[in-house]
């Protein structure tokens, strides 16, 4: 599906959609509280469709009607979950539920797209093999057994943050007191952030200690809530894009004491406007589209942290170099860092390609509304954002 641009100013008020992060989260929570919640500001995106779809695989119930969901929960080690664990293209579907498969202690098979499959897994494979749990994955199907067991459990802290969030939903219900080490460098510190106040949402603590160690008691029990899902910094900044460029949209409904990492977006959008800017993004690397595209638009600009681009839903770096360079800009890829460097920024040569990826379709969209331009594949929005470019309309 395509959809063109004219240049244009966007104007007008907008609210901001409810946070992904957030919302598959609380949806756990509630999913393993074996009691009920509701959970207000729910948005059907593929992503959180996923997530909805394995929680009704493990047993629980769950149904959205107009933004609220109403879950029932489940005893998670007393289940034996049914059917395929269906994760679409959510990453962090996948990752989180690979420990609450292993903690049921029967055998549970997962399917996802080509591009999901293919992202990596070795940290949950590791973990398997050491503590003697089966795992097995090939293009089209990932399968695991338990039990999982309390203990010790190391994970690199330079990996997806998905990983040791995925511990954290489950070690807190088993016997025995477990302690999670994060080994430095860590990246994305702030969705380790994000889940622990969700589990504090629903009565389960983690207590950070110094050096990266997370200790969590074992024995633990979530509890049903009546909870809403704050609004989503990472599209946020999407709609806040177009006021670099001459537009007036008031985004609202985003917390002030977020936890969300991309919650800096604004200062970095303030750096963008300096020429020879060197932003890091390791802990908000969903914001590397947008920022991509202001600095092809404005001066440029250096990027770091950006390896783990990569294993996205497309080769972020890659992908917007491609469709940067339809604009006259030219960017340099690093093993760990993105160099743009704006030339003779214009309308683009040919039509834009959204590689599949909500993101780069969304980062291509501030700029369309600068020069005018046509993007194929607008559909990935879904993944994210599926109301995006009905809000753009209005």
């Amino acid at each position: 599906m395509k959809a063109e641009f004219f240049p244009s100013k966007a104007c007008g008020t907008v609210k901001a959609p409810a946070s992904k992060s957030m919302a598959h989260r609380l949806l756990i929570c509630a999913g393993l509280s074996g009691e009920s919640s509701v959970i207000n500001g729910i948005d059907l995106s593929e992503d959180v469709s996923a997530t909805i779809d394995c929680l009704k695989t493990l047993g629980a119930e769950c149904v959205v009607d107009r933004g609220r969901a109403f879950v029932k929960g489940i005893n998670i080690l007393k289940v034996s979950p049914d059917g395929v664990f269906h994760c679409r293209e959510s990453g962090s579907t996948i990752r989180f539920f690979v420990p609450i498969a292993l903690a049921t202690g029967e055998k549970c098979a997962f399917d996802g797209s080509e591009r999901l499959l293919s992202r990596p897994m070795d940290v949950y494979s590791e973990i398997c093999s050491q503590k003697g749990m089966a795992f097995s994955k090939n293009e089209v199907s990932l399968t695991v057994k338990g039990p999982m067991t309390s203990g010790v459990y190391k994970i690199p802290g330079n990996i997806s943050s998905q990983f040791i969030s995925g511990l954290m939903f489950v070690l807190p219900l088993l016997d025995g007191d477990s302690e999670i080490h994060v080994l430095p460098p860590v990246e994305s510190r702030s969705y380790i952030d994000l889940t622990v106040r969700a589990l504090s949402l629903f009565g389960v603590e983690v207590k950070h200690e110094k050096n990266g160690i997370f200790k969590i008691k074992g024995n633990q029990k979530y509890s049903g809530r009546k909870i809403s899902v704050e609004g989503d910094y990472s599209n946020a900044a999407f709609l806040s894009a177009f006021n670099l460029f001459g537009g007036n949209v008031q985004v609202e409904g985003l917390s002030c004491d977020s936890d969300q990492g991309d919650a800096v977006y604004p200062d970095l959008f303030r750096r963008l406007n300096k020429s020879d800017t060197v932003i890091h993004i390791g802990d908000c690397p969903d914001l590397a589209p947008v920022l991509f595209s202001i600095a092809a638009a404005k001066s440029g600009g250096v990027f770091t942290g950006t390896k783990r681009l990569k294993i996205k839903e497309s080769d972020r770096a890659q992908a917007m170099a491609d469709e940067l360079a339809k604009f006259g800009t030219k960017v340099v890829i690093d093993e760990d860092s993105v160099k743009i460097y704006p030339k003779s920024f214009h309308k683009p040569e040919s039509i834009l390609f959204g590689h599949n990826d909500h993101r780069i379709v969304m980062a291509m969209s501030v700029l369309c509304s600068l020069t005018g331009g046509v993007i194929d594949g607008v559909q990935a929005v879904s993944k994210s954002y599926p109301g995006f470019f009905d809000d753009l309309k209005n």
